[in-house]
């Protein structure tokens, strides 16, 4: 059982290699300090950070993040090094908050390797600080242990350092935030670190760091008319639930377990010709296993992508400040307004103008190239969770054993770049859940026809289904659907039909109100096992699956109370693996008023047909949003549904 810690408190570490996991809200860099018995840092040489995040029996984070995953093996530290604080600091000079006050508690965690927790604390009463060391592993007659911290520093990462003894404190410090700000640590949820100027060719390094609550990345969602709240990809906030065992076996919600060896270092990068770039390599990026290692990969692309496209964007920009200075120029000389000498003028900074704008798109067009072709390899070797409907890998799909680390939910690409597609990954499990907007608002064609949008926003929500059936063992997932008026039965039928929904779809008010009563009380239940330590009074019938709720036609059938019930299984649920998949036009529930404001903002906004409704952490994209889509006349959904239920079947015999 995870022990929950005050500050000061000590508790047992019982192995040597594990993990800490840091759940911040808000972009931090996280690091490590190495001391000795006294407990002072010897040098910069004993610092882990962002610019030297490798030291012998640790490594943390290459970049600024939310979250964060710091890895450890106390065994392989130095024999002089008796203590590791973990320590994080708000990246001054990148317009982010200044200080800790006002912020949600940062959260660090103590995990095994494989996700099983050991501590857990919350760093609750900080103020003015924007330094902090969170968490001392420490040793003690010959065995370590971890002491909740919480010291704060309002000098920031200076005043932490020079505390520890460090003499060249203040140096460092500045070194480390100037590597945030000049993005050689950028403020990104998991994706590894890239080399500049197109050099694809990996370091290698221990584990990656996604983040340890979901998925995860990096954009934010803009849903109309509704402030931008945190990341789909890198949800914030919420510390990854501790395991507890249940009468039906385990109840875990985490990632399945990692690896206990050593990360395997990225395959080599292809020969290039002399003055060319390396050919890419699927699964050229840091992490314990292939699956690990190509979703870092896309992590990188979607990271290159928006880095080369914000500096077209900002050289055009530029071009077109200097030609409009140049132009005001001329024009504010009388002498300039007329003749020749002013038609000369003109051609001449338009001539810049044309030329500074060829030479961006030229670097464009270079960076492009080099993604397209590594998106060519990557896209091929890309395991069934991560792969579009049309990949080969799935014709010879079967049903997993394990959970993977994350989920395609559909694509995201450019304007400058239409015919590169960067896979959209979400974690698992779901940290967030699902909103498919069925509402015009959803489309970039503002007269689209409101029945197909419907009728295309349920089709979606099967195939998201489908896929998260599919990826996951036959054991650990169930979908439910609530389609009170019936109206969603033709896009459901594959559902149906194969026999993968764990009941009927619920119909009518009863209907209604009896599922979301069973599911109510499923996470009432959990909620009190896991806050109280009493799994073992769970009802002997509950099962320790994770629920998918489909939700069609709101607010149809839906009553005050129902309402209220489905808002909190969107707050609730997902820490208990009890997840909500609405698909519904705001417009329709608007009669509520503000007060399903909260739930919509609560969920992952995607669109049955094309939209730019996200936005990237660092840089502010508009992305545009591609759904998955079942190729026409394909019986792929149809064959691997069929297969899960197959499996189901028999592991209940």
């Amino acid at each position: 059982m995870t022990a929950e810690l005050v500050r000061g408190q000590n508790h047992p570490l019982p192995q040597a290699r594990l993990e800490v996991r840091v759940s911040a809200g808000t972009p931090v860099v996280a690091g490590a300090t190495l001391g000795d018995a006294q407990g002072r840092v010897r040098g910069i040489e004993w610092v882990a950070h962002p610019g030297a995040p490798t030291l012998p029996g640790l490594e943390v984070s290459r970049q600024a993040a939310a979250d964060h995953r710091l890895a450890f093996d106390l065994d392989a530290l130095p024999e002089t090094v008796h203590r590791v604080s973990v320590l994080l600091a708000l990246p001054t000079g990148t317009g982010g908050p200044a200080r800790f006050g006002g912020l949600a508690a940062p959260v660090a965690a103590v995990t095994g390797l494989d996700g099983s927790g050991v501590a857990h604390y919350s760093m609750s009463g900080l103020d003015a600080e924007s330094a902090v060391i969170a968490l001392e592993l420490y040793r003690r007659q010959g065995a370590w242990k971890v002491r909740a911290v919480g010291q704060g520093y309002a000098g920031g990462l200076a005043a932490l350092l020079a505390d520890q003894g460090l003499a060249e404190a203040e140096q460092l410090a500045g070194g480390i935030n100037e590597a945030v700000v000049q993005g050689l640590a950028r403020s990104v949820a998991p994706p590894p670190p890239r080399l500049p100027d197109g050099d694809r060719t990996r370091q290698a390094a221990a584990p990656a760091t996604p983040h340890g609550v979901s998925g995860a990345v990096p954009p934010h969602e803009d849903p109309p008319n509704v402030p931008r709240q945190g990341s789909p990809y890198d949800v914030t906030g919420s510390p990854d639930p501790a395991p507890q065992p249940g009468p039906g076996g385990p109840i875990n919600y985490v990632h399945p377990g990692r690896q206990s060896a050593a990360p395997p270092a990225p395959p080599p990068a292809m020969p290039a010709t002399p003055g060319q770039p390396a050919q890419p390599v699927a699964g050229d990026a840091t992490g314990w296993s292939m699956e690990e290692r190509l979703y870092n990969q896309v992590w990188g692309m979607f990271e290159d992508l928006a880095r080369t496209a914000a500096a077209y964007r900002s050289a055009v920009d530029f071009a077109d400040s200097r030609l409009a200075q140049e132009l005001d120029k001329v024009l504010a000389d009388p002498r300039n307004r007329l003749g020749r000498q002013g038609d000369l003028a003109r051609e001449t900074a338009r001539t810049k103008h044309t030329q500074l704008v060829s030479q961006a798109r030229a670097s464009l067009d270079r960076d492009l190239a080099q993604l397209l072709a590594e998106s060519d390899v990557v896209e091929p070797a890309l395991p069934a969770a991560f792969a579009r409907w049309d990949n080969p890998v799935w014709h010879g799909y079967r049903v997993p054993m394990e959970i993977p680390m994350a989920v395609r939910l559909g694509d995201l690409h450019l304007p400058e770049s239409e015919s590169l597609c960067i896979p959209m990954l979400v974690r698992l499990p779901l940290q967030r859940g699902l909103w498919i907007d069925s509402g015009r608002s959803g489309s970039l064609d503002p007269f689209a026809d409101s029945d197909e949008l419907r009728r295309l926003a349920m089709e979606t929500a099967v195939e998201h289904a489908a896929r998260l059936l599919a990826v996951y063992p036959p054991d650990v997932f169930a979908v439910h659907v609530i389609d009170p008026a019936g109206s969603g039965a033709s896009a459901l039928a594959p559902l149906v039909h194969s026999g993968v929904l764990a009941d009927a779809p619920a119909v009518g008010a009863a209907g209604v109100s009896d599922m979301l009563t069973r599911l109510t009380r499923r996470v009432d239940l959990l909620q009190m096992a896991v806050r109280g330590g009493v799994s073992d009074a769970l009802p002997p019938d509950l099962d320790t699956a994770e629920h998918l709720l489909i939700v069609h036609d709101f607010p149809h059938g839906f009553d005050d109370r129902a309402v209220t019930q489905l808002r909190y299984l969107a707050d609730e649920g997902p820490s208990v693996g009890v997840h909500l998949m609405m698909v519904a036009d705001r417009e329709d529930a608007a009669a509520y008023g503000p007060l399903l404001d909260p739930l919509w903002r609560s969920l992952l906004r995607l669109t049955p047909v094309p939209d730019d409704h996200l936005a990237d952490p660092w840089v502010g994209h508009a992305w545009t949003y591609e759904p998955p889509r079942v190729p026409a006349g394909s019986q792929v959904l149809a064959q691997v549904l069929g297969q899960v239920a197959q499996a189901r079947r028999a592991w209940n015999r």
